[in-house]
């Protein structure tokens, strides 16, 4: 039932600005929203009996993470609620890694009434100044006339052209006064929304397909801006028409697929050494939905200056000013599928048997090295990694961090992303927590696939606060956290090189975490590589009943990924026995890693 008072003389009216912002979802099919509402909570009445689940958080930032996990799995906007002042400073972070991230969002907030600023009102701050920097749109609704309106716009907003979020600020007066209704006010579903123009515009050096044409040894990257767009296989057939070696950026994974004998794995800091070398032969590099962040262009330095780079995305303030070469603002599905179609040479057999080479050099290297760490006396993240993917099905989606140990799971071969849509990872900022209260909005949004959060401690121990939150949610989610002591890419750091301080300064606590303070849901911890899979089982089949499940899983400081490996192939340096500070004491007193 519609949130709307009619009346005899007029057209229909709302009780509160929060009945009215209640009513939009409605309209828009929005069923779950995430938040912590201020002490009034008129939206919570406003909520009663509508069949629109509010995830109430213990953290406004959790809550935006959550918001933020939720419109990556259904690529649509997702909506949270705050109050004013201190909750609007905490959800920042949250806009920030949804700005990055391209993420569409909307956040709405209180806000102290006109008629008191400056007197020291309650909570008073000057909201839009702090949220401005971080979001697409930031807007305060003074008239309650325009409140409809302009939930409509955050919508489009958020969602047409590069997502984003967008701010909307409700001042307590507008929140808890009548707001009337425009008699023919319908607002528009926001799975329709449009999301770029359908032919290219080409900014610079206008001839691409000639430039793709005389390409002989080209590669084509994938980047996140792909999410949820290539159902048709664009990419795919134009990486073939190419004969282009395919890969990723972190955040693009899950948009093609990782089997493809083009595909080569995760571009820059991630890529395999075999596949690095790529770079220092390719003619043409094209880029689809990729800003060409420091992570995606580590090692790019290999290329040879006269290489044309080509950029397609859907803004041009996407495109990176660091790169020679065409630069085409477009839909990037659509001019792939055009390009793809194009009349062009074949590929040249030679480049083809060349990237097939690589990929395989990566894959027995991965294999090679994988089997060494996974034969050692101490259980390794790889061992964890394998029993994920003999407990949980492949439909599975993996939720991550981006801390040391989590990290591994950025790094194909050593873990595969088997369907699409089936990676979520935090934007360039990597903000810690992230990937931990991200998997609940993932879980709710798509509740027929796995979801398994891939988190470390440091990361885990942020988000507990909303533990609880995600079991009354009623989302299966399986928290697999890799227990290294604390922060342990800072304690790699400190170590690496601040050696002559580690003595006094310790991000990483060799005690461990405390197996009791784990909070609701199924729990267990793991300390030995014999007990792993069973423990991973038992924690599956909790959350395919719908409950929460946490396996903690305790695993070395030196346990570190290959970004950190001696850069050549030919004599890897698997880390190191267990240190003392990564040791771990079981409640027997028996040492175990």
């Amino acid at each position: 039932m519609r949130n709307d008072l009619t009346t005899p003389d007029g057209p229909a009216s709302y009780p509160t600005g929060w009945h009215a912002v209640v009513d939009t979802w409605l309209a828009a099919g929005v069923r779950t929203v995430f938040g912590l509402p201020d002490d009034e909570l008129t939206l919570l009445a406003a909520l009663g009996d509508q069949p629109i689940q509010l995830v109430l958080c213990r953290d406004q930032r959790n809550a935006v993470f959550m918001a933020t996990g939720h419109a990556v799995a259904t690529g649509r906007p997702a909506y949270c609620v705050v109050g004013r002042g201190p909750a609007v400073g905490n959800a920042v972070a949250g806009l920030v890694e949804a700005a990055t991230g391209r993420v569409p969002l909307v956040l709405l907030a209180t806000g102290t009434d006109a008629t008191r600023f400056g007197t020291g009102a309650f909570q008073e701050l000057d909201q839009l100044a702090l949220v401005r920097p971080v979001v697409k749109w930031a807007v305060r609704v003074e008239d309650p006339r325009l409140l409809a309106g302009t939930l409509e716009k955050a919508a489009l907003v958020a969602a047409a052209g590069a997502p984003g979020p967008v701010y909307v600020e409700i001042p307590a007066t507008v929140g808890t006064s009548p707001v009337p209704r425009r008699p023919s006010q319908e607002p528009m579903p926001t799975g329709s929304l449009p999301t770029a123009p359908a032919a290219p515009v080409v900014a610079t050096a206008p001839d691409v397909p000639a430039v793709l044409a005389r390409a002989r040894r080209p590669l084509l990257l994938v980047g996140g801006g792909l999410r949820h767009r290539d159902e048709g296989g664009a990419v795919q057939r134009l990486a073939e028409r190419l004969g282009a070696g395919l890969v990723v950026t972190a955040s693009g994974r899950g948009a093609v697929d990782e089997r493809h004998p083009l595909f080569c794995g995760v571009a820059g800091l991630y890529a395999a050494p075999a596949v690095r070398e790529l770079w220092r032969h390719a003619d043409v590099v094209v880029t689809l939905g990729s800003r060409l962040e420091e992570t995606a262009v580590d090692g790019w330095d290999a290329l040879d200056p006269a290489v044309q780079v080509v950029q397609v995305n859907i803004e041009a303030a996407d495109l990176s000013p660091g790169w020679p070469g065409p630069k085409v603002v477009a839909d990037a599905v659509v001019t792939a599928a055009a390009w793809a179609d194009a009349d062009r040479p074949e590929p040249d057999p030679v480049w083809v048997e060349r990237v097939g080479r690589a990929r395989s050099e990566a894959l027995a290297t991965a294999q090679s090295r994988g089997k060494r760490l996974r034969s050692g006396p101490a259980l390794s993240v790889l061992d964890v990694l394998d029993a994920l993917d003999g407990a949980v099905p492949r439909d599975r989606i993996l939720v991550q961090e981006n801390g040391l140990a989590d990290m591994w799971s950025y790094f194909w071969p050593y873990w595969t992303c088997h369907t699409r849509g089936g990676s979520v990872v935090p934007s360039e900022q990597t903000t810690l927590g992230f990937g931990a209260a991200a998997a609940v909005g993932v879980a709710l949004a798509v509740p027929d696939r796995p979801v398994v959060a891939f988190v470390g401690d440091g990361a885990f121990n942020l988000f507990r606060a909303d533990l609880a939150t995600a079991a009354n949610a009623g989302v299966g989610v399986l928290y697999l956290v890799l227990d290294n002591g604390g922060y342990g890419w800072l304690q790699h750091q400190l170590t690496e090189n601040a050696a002559e301080a580690a003595d006094r300064f310790r991000f990483a606590d060799p005690a461990g975490a405390d197996p009791t303070a784990a909070g609701p849901g199924h729990h267990e911890r793991v300390t030995r590589r014999g007990d792993l899979a069973a423990a991973l089982a038992r924690g599956w089949a909790r959350c395919a009943a719908g409950q929460l499940a946490v396996v903690e899983i305790a695993v070395r400081l030196d346990d570190t990924p290959p970004c950190l490996w001696p850069a050549d192939p030919t004599h890897p340096t698997e880390p190191a026995e267990p240190a003392d500070l990564s040791a771990r004491t079981t409640e027997s007193g028996e040492t175990s890693s």
